[in-house]
């Protein structure tokens, strides 16, 4: 009968090395997007409405990269074509997002950065998921964890760097962080570039390192599953609906784990500058120019790299964790803990404290990048995995569009115009989506007693 090959730790290593890129870019859009938006005229009520572009289209273009990545093969393999192209993509909004400004000839300078925004999005979308499903394609089921913890690690590796990259150029390089009214500052604009050429660059190592299984191997590991699990019909884009309709028990349980987490961590990655900037910093609601409003802005990227740097350090004991109390438990304490960090930003005194609240986010969000994909894998047909994958991103970006349409309006007419309280909306969502932990069945969870 024929087996997966078990990797060794660099061979996984190398597997997600990709992730490193494609996380830093990530992160300098969720640290610096909604900055970049309100120097280019936005209104912070319509944040969400800018944001709002990007997770629809990656609902519709994630399960039709998953249907037709499933279904590819070609000199690059199976999954490689599909993440380099959307690291290509997303080098390139990378690039133009903060350079909006040069086709003010053409159209507003907002419109272009909404737009770099959308294909950035997407962009990252495309690249993601197939890396999610290339783990669950070559790794065996007892090394699925591992897989995905060091991706996890990968990415918060990735994150830090990019969230720290402005803040870095500023205070030890010496670039400025101010420009004129519409401009983006040159440390900003430089940690974009940079973070566009690492992006490609991992996602080569990971090309160039990685053997996917041939269509011939992958037909001997669908035939090793037993009768009846390989789908002869030639598939079809329509199939994605069918697919939809028979997702397995366990992805309809973590879809509203998942559409709880996800809600909240848009909150926080929309809302986190004017809330900060407002709420510890003291700033009117309509600066988005003085060297305060800098200074915020680059200290929350300093915030964002620390829940990312300790989701890294924190993922690198998530295997352990899940095997010692189940991949459930785990996920739902972290869950918890990550509330904790939301809501503890109200009583913060200072910027300095906001630290300790990161480290609780941080600790969720290790777990929300790894945990449902170890608990989700087990329950797919391995024929079936890129489409349901990218099914899965639904769950992601469903959270996401709700949030954007109801955030603003809840921040003007709820919250008295105090973001603050978007921030702690997501910790009782994080809280939502620890309860509901509980009622996902895990296949294949191994667990060690005590």
């Amino acid at each position: 009968m024929f087996q997966k090959r078990r990797l060794s730790f660099w061979q996984i290593w190398n597997l997600s090395f990709g992730f490193l890129g494609i996380q830093m870019g990530f992160a300098l859009q969720n640290a610096n997007a909604s900055k970049i938006l309100l120097i280019f005229g936005a209104d912070v009520h319509d944040l969400g409405w800018f944001w709002i572009v990007a997770p629809l289209t990656g609902l519709i273009v994630q399960p039709i990269v998953g249907h037709y990545s499933d279904r590819t093969w070609n000199r690059l393999g199976r999954r490689r074509p599909y993440f380099l192209t959307g690291a290509l993509l997303a080098s390139l909004g990378l690039v133009l997002m903060p350079n909006a400004d040069m086709f003010t000839a053409f159209m507003p300078a907002l419109w272009v950065g909404a737009g770099m925004l959308m294909v950035m999005d997407a962009s990252f979308n495309v690249a993601m998921e197939p890396f999610r499903a290339l783990i669950a394609d070559i790794l065996p089921a007892d090394q699925r964890t591992l897989g995905y913890g060091l991706q996890t690690v990968l990415i918060g590796i990735g994150a830090v760097v990019g969230s720290w990259l402005p803040y870095v150029l500023t205070n030890w390089v010496g670039l400025d962080n101010t420009a004129g009214a519409g401009e983006v500052p040159f440390n900003l604009l430089l940690s974009f570039i940079i973070g566009a050429v690492v992006l490609i660059t991992s996602v080569l190592v990971t090309v160039f390192t990685t053997k996917e299984y041939t269509p011939e191997e992958m037909a001997q590991l669908l035939q090793s599953e037993g009768p009846g699990t390989i789908d002869e019909a030639p598939g079809k884009l329509s199939d994605i609906f069918t697919d939809f309709r028979k997702m397995p028990r366990t992805m309809r349980q973590l879809s509203w784990v998942q559409f709880f987490s996800w809600f909240g961590l848009f909150g926080l990655w929309v809302f986190a500058l004017p809330a900060i900037a407002q709420h510890i910093y003291g700033l009117d609601p309509n600066d988005n120019q003085s060297t305060a409003f800098q200074n915020a802005g680059d200290w929350l990227g300093i915030l964002f790299g620390i829940y990312n740097g300790i989701s890294a350090i924190f993922a690198f004991f998530l295997p352990a964790i899940a095997k010692k109390v189940g991949r459930k438990k785990t996920h739902a304490i972290s869950l918890i803990i990550g509330a904790l960090g939301f809501l503890s930003i109200y009583i913060m005194p200072d910027e300095n404290w906001l630290i300790l609240s990161m480290v609780g986010i941080g600790v969720a969000w290790a777990s929300i990048l790894a945990m449902p994909y170890a608990i989700l894998a087990g329950s797919i047909p391995p024929q079936k995995m890129g489409v349901y994958m990218g099914i899965f991103n639904f769950f992601i970006v469903i959270p996401q569009i709700v949030n954007a349409l109801i955030g603003g309006p809840m921040v003007r007419h709820l919250y008295n115009e105090q973001p603050i309280y978007a921030l702690m909306t997501s910790g009782i969502s994080f809280l939502v989506a620890a309860l509901l932990v509980s009622r996902v069945d895990d296949k294949d969870d191994q667990i060690v007693s005590i």
